[in-house]
């Protein structure tokens, strides 16, 4: 049990809907990680098993291509990353970095399968909150690639 990261959590978007009840039960099957600042939290092509969320710290995301890098996103406290991996097992698309040292709680395919053994609404409303995340991450992506062809800044 990790009581002193409790509030942190249920502030955030991904947890706010959980009860005590469940907000307790799913961190105590949730590992709690912490990296030093220039660390790799996750690597590029690797295959993903779960997903983390930052409580401590910042990091960045960077995708690498032919020896160029592109800074896609700075995480701050409340973020969360590596997502898909709790739909797919397919690779890593980008490396996390840690900026300044990171406390973070990993969410395992086996802690979500527990938390909906236990409590499924939990899962549920967890499942629910990623996926509105992931849906508002595309829109954005979506909305900066149209503006691109709108622009003609698309490299052609």
């Amino acid at each position: 049990m990790n009581p002193e990261y409790l509030k942190t959590l249920q502030a955030l978007p991904l947890f706010a809907e959980f009860t005590d009840a469940e907000m307790e039960g799913a961190l105590d099957l949730l590992d709690k990680v912490q990296y030093p600042a220039g660390a790799t939290i996750v690597k590029q092509d690797e295959k993903g098993d779960c997903m983390f969320v930052l409580v401590e710290g910042s990091a960045r995301v960077v995708h690498r291509r032919d020896g160029k890098e592109i800074e896609l996103a700075v995480l701050k406290v409340g973020d969360f990353f590596g997502e898909l991996a709790l739909v797919d097992s397919g690779p890593r698309s980008a490396d996390v970095e840690a900026l300044t040292p990171c406390t973070l709680f990993r969410i395992e395919h086996g802690a979500l399968r527990a938390i909906a053994g236990v409590y499924p609404g939990a899962a549920f409303k967890l499942l629910i909150a990623v996926g509105r995340a992931m849906v508002q991450r595309m829109r954005r992506g979506n909305q900066v690639y149209i503006d691109s062809l709108l622009t003609g800044s698309h490299g052609h």
